[in-house]
C-alpha cells in the first residue's frame, strides 16, 4: 500500500495532530501524529503489516484505506481518477441549463467591454419569445432523453432582467414540464440587482426560484465607480434598496469582482452588510479577482491539440510542463464576446461564476467573510466545472448551445442548437469539447479532482488552447489550511 496522490495534509502542531483530505473521495480526517507517521513510512516504501504491525496500526491502516488515503499503487489512483471524471461527464442526475435572455446590459462597468458602452446594446442579441418557446421545447426533449432527477435552470446575461417576458415564459413552461415528469426544478437568477423587485421575485417563486445572486463591487463609493450607469450615476443605493425589499422572499447571494484598486474596500463592504437587517438571510458571500494588465498576450488560435502557437505567455513548471500564469487577460486578449461573466474579454479579466481565478487577496477576503459569519465558498472544491459535463448546457439568445457561458457568442465554439439542426461546425466543436482533458498536463497534482485543470474559457481566451491548464494551486493550498482549521473547530 502507498499514500494516494490525492492526499493533502495540514499539520496541527498545537494539537499534535494532522488534518487529512483526499480530494478524490472527499474524505476528511483529523488523525494523531502516530497515524500521520504511518503515512510517512509508507511513502518511504516501508512495508507495514502482519506480523510486525500492532493491532492499532492495522486498524489505522484499514481506516485510511477505506477512505481512499491508501491505494495499492499509482495505477489504482489513476484508474479511480478516470472513473471519477468519466462519471462527472456522463452523470444524468442533473440537467443543468444556463440561459442567456439577452447580451444587453444596463450597466457601464469600467472593466467590461460590453454593457451600456457606445452602441453595444444597439446590436447585442436579445432572445425572442419564439426562440424562448423553442428553448423550452428543447429542454423538455432533454428531460425525456436523459430522465434526470432535477433540472437546474439559471437565467443569466448580459442582464437577464432586461428580458422579463422570456424569463417568465421559460420558467413557466419548464415548471409545467418538470412537474408532469416528477422532476425537481431549481431556478437561479444572476443579476446586477438594479431591476430586481418584489414583483419579479413573486412571479418566479411558484416556478422553483432557488436563489438570486447580486454583484456588489466593494463599498458604496468603490461600487459606484466600478459599476455605474452610462451617465455615471451610482447604482449601490438602488441595489441595496432592492435587496432589502426581496430578502424575505428568496435566498440572496452576494458576489463581487475586485482588482488591485478596489480590494481594500471589501472589508468595509462586509462590515456594512453585517449591519443590515438582511445579513442573516444571505446564503453566500463570495468575491473573485479581475486583473488589469497587458503582461499576457494570447497567440493565434492553434489547431486542437497543437503546441505550436503557445509561446511566451506560458510558464514552465519544474518538470517542464507549461501552464498559463494566473495574472491576466490584458486588452490584447481574445474577447469572450458573449455572457457577462462578470468581467470578460477585452479590458477585463477572467472572473466568472463557475470557476474563480484566485490569488492572495482572495484568501484574505475569504477569511474576512468567514470571520464576520457569512457563508462563503471554501476555496477548495472548485470543479470539475460544467464544461466537463455532458448534460450541462448554455443557451445563447439565438438558440445556439455552448458548453459554458464563457463561450457564448462565439459560433465557432457552439456545440449545437435548440432546433437540433445538424451542422458540421457545431458537431466538430462538440467533439472538441468532449475530448478536453487539460488535467493531463497537471501531472500528479492532488487538486485534479477539484480543479480538472482550471477554467477552460480562460485558457481559450488567453491562448486559444483549451487544453492548457490554468493553475491556481497556491491559493487552493491556502484554502486547504483554512478548511483544516474549520474542521477542527467544528469538532472541538
Amino acid at each position: 500500500m502507498r499514500p494516494s496522490q490525492f492526499n493533502l495534509r495540514v499539520p496541527l502542531a498545537e494539537r499534535d495532530e494532522e488534518f487529512l483530505l483526499n480530494t478524490l473521495t472527499d474524505a476528511q480526517l483529523v488523525v494523531s501524529a502516530d497515524v500521520a507517521a504511518l503515512l510517512d513510512r509508507l511513502a518511504a516504501g516501508e512495508f507495514i503489516g502482519a506480523p510486525s504491525a500492532t493491532s492499532d496500526e492495522i486498524e489505522a491502516l484499514d481506516l485510511l484505506a477505506e477512505n481512499g488515503f491508501l491505494v495499492a499503487n499509482h495505477e489504482e489512483d489513476q484508474q479511480a481518477l478516470d472513473r471519477f471524471l468519466s462519471g462527472v461527464k456522463s452523470d444524468t442526475t442533473e440537467l443543468n441549463v444556463t440561459l442567456l435572455t439577452t447580451l444587453q446590459c444596463n450597466f457601464a462597468c469600467d472593466y467590461c467591454f460590453q454593457g451600456d458602452h457606445g452602441d453595444y446594446n444597439k446590436f447585442a442579441e436579445k432572445m425572442t419569445l419564439a426562440t424562448a418557446e423553442r428553448a423550452a421545447e428543447w429542454m423538455t426533449r432533454e428531460l425525456d432523453r436523459i430522465h434526470p432527477e432535477r433540472l437546474v435552470l439559471t437565467f443569466f446575461g448580459g442582464e437577464p432582467l432586461l428580458n422579463l417576458p422570456v424569463m417568465y415564459l421559460i420558467a413557466e413552461r419548464m415548471w409545467e414540464a418538470t412537474q408532469a415528469r416528477g422532476v425537481e426544478m431549481y431556478v437561479n437568477i444572476i443579476t446586477n440587482g438594479l431591476l430586481l423587485t418584489e414583483e419579479v421575485v413573486d412571479r418566479m417563486r411558484p416556478f422553483g426560484l432557488n436563489g438570486v445572486k447580486i454583484t456588489l463591487d466593494g463599498d458604496r463609493d468603490t461600487h459606484n465607480r466600478m459599476r455605474p450607469l452610462r451617465g455615471g450615476q451610482g447604482t449601490f443605493d438602488r441595489i441595496l434598496e432592492n435587496i432589502r425589499a426581496v430578502a424575505d422572499r428568496c435566498p440572496i447571494s452576494i458576489g463581487g469582482n475586485f482588482d488591485e484598486r478596489s480590494v481594500d474596500s471589501y472589508p468595509a463592504l462586509l462590515a456594512f452588510l453585517k449591519e443590515q437587517a438582511f445579513a442573516d438571510k444571505l446564503v453566500k458571500v463570495n468575491f473573485k479577482p479581475i486583473f488589469r494588465t497587458d503582461e499576457v498576450k494570447p497567440s493565434s488560435v492553434p489547431a486542437p491539440g497543437s503546441d505550436s502557437e503557445r509561446g511566451r505567455s506560458l510558464l514552465s513548471a519544474p518538470d517542464g510542463r507549461r501552464l498559463i500564469p494566473l495574472t491576466p487577460v490584458g486588452s490584447g486578449a481574445q474577447s469572450l464576446k458573449g455572457s457577462c461573466f462578470t468581467a470578460a474579454g477585452e479590458g477585463g479579466g477572467t472572473a466568472c461564476d463557475a470557476c474563480g481565478v484566485l490569488d492572495d487577496k482572495m484568501t484574505f477576503l475569504r477569511h474576512e467573510t468567514k470571520r464576520l459569519g457569512f457563508p462563503t465558498h471554501d476555496g477548495v472544491h472548485n470543479g470539475p466545472c460544467h464544461v466537463h459535463m455532458s448534460h450541462a448546457h448554455t443557451i445563447g439568445p439565438d438558440g445556439s448551445l455552448y458548453p459554458c457561458p464563457g463561450f457564448t457568442g462565439q459560433l465557432a465554439l457552439s456545440t449545437g442548437h435548440i432546433d437540433d439542426r445538424l451542422e458540421a461546425r457545431r458537431e466538430n466543436a462538440r467533439e472538441r469539447f468532449l475530448r478536453l482533458s487539460p488535467w493531463k498536463e497537471c501531472g500528479d497534482c492532488a487538486f485534479i479532482p477539484v480543479c480538472a485543470g482550471g477554467c477552460v474559457a480562460a485558457s481559450y481566451s488567453q491562448l486559444g488552447d483549451m487544453n492548457t491548464p490554468t493553475c491556481h494551486k497556491q491559493s487552493m493550498q491556502s484554502a486547504v489550511i483554512s478548511l483544516a482549521h474549520d474542521a477542527v473547530s467544528a469538532v472541538a
